[in-house]
């Protein structure tokens, strides 16, 4: 009888982190002029940021969102095919658009990013592809590249989004921090538009 190979949990877990945290290491050092431009044009914008991305890109995408509101820059997600479902009527002329997609072809964000460039929305895409047609529509192109995935298993197929959507997230917290920063967001900001929860009472006065 074949002997069944014994899985090592803690090696798996810490192999999982060391990847992760190498390519989060590795996109530090790529980060360039493009994400200055982004900043700079996110910081003087006059409308809203309307974050958009599908599958595992769209989660990160509502999570930025998130991190950018409760930091003082006033952002939505917009699923990109609601949006082609009515949801359009959220966007205002001086709102910018960031999108995100890992391969930069994903077909319904493509539809939206078309719609926003007829509606002279600026475009800023957080890829893994520069050259893709998001990338090329986009007047701003943050690259996100990543070697492989991290899930070890999956790795010879390089499929789940692991280690690529880590790094979206957090290309979009180090332009949620440069905002704050920007913008003089303090901690009394931040109390004012947090009043619930354990940073809530944290922050009571």
């Amino acid at each position: 009888m074949k002997k069944t190979k014994k899985i090592d949990i803690l090696e798996i877990g810490k192999e999982v982190l060391e990847n992760e945290a190498r390519a989060v290491l590795v996109a530090r050092e790529k980060l360039g002029e493009s994400f200055v431009s982004a900043v700079e044009l996110l910081s003087g914008m006059k409308g809203k940021v309307l974050l958009s991305g599908i599958g595992k890109s769209g989660i990160v995408a509502r999570k930025i969102a998130a991190t950018l509101s409760s930091t003082g820059t006033f952002s939505i997600f917009l699923h990109p095919v609601e949006a082609l479902h009515g949801d359009l009527g959220t966007v205002a002329k001086n709102d910018i658009a960031i999108v995100i997609s890992d391969s930069g072809e994903t077909r319904e964000l493509l539809a939206l990013v078309t719609i926003l460039k007829k509606f002279n929305n600026k475009i800023i895409a957080i890829t893994a592809h520069e050259n893709s047609v998001i990338g090329k529509l986009s007047d701003i192109v943050i690259s996100t590249h990543v070697k492989e995935e991290a899930c070890r298993s999956c790795t010879a197929f390089n499929l789940a989004p692991t280690t690529s959507t880590l790094v979206q997230l957090a290309v979009g917290d180090a332009i949620a921090s440069a905002l704050q920063e920007i913008k003089g967001f303090k901690i009394e900001h931040f109390a004012a538009i947090h009043p619930g929860g354990n940073l809530g009472e944290l922050l009571k006065p």
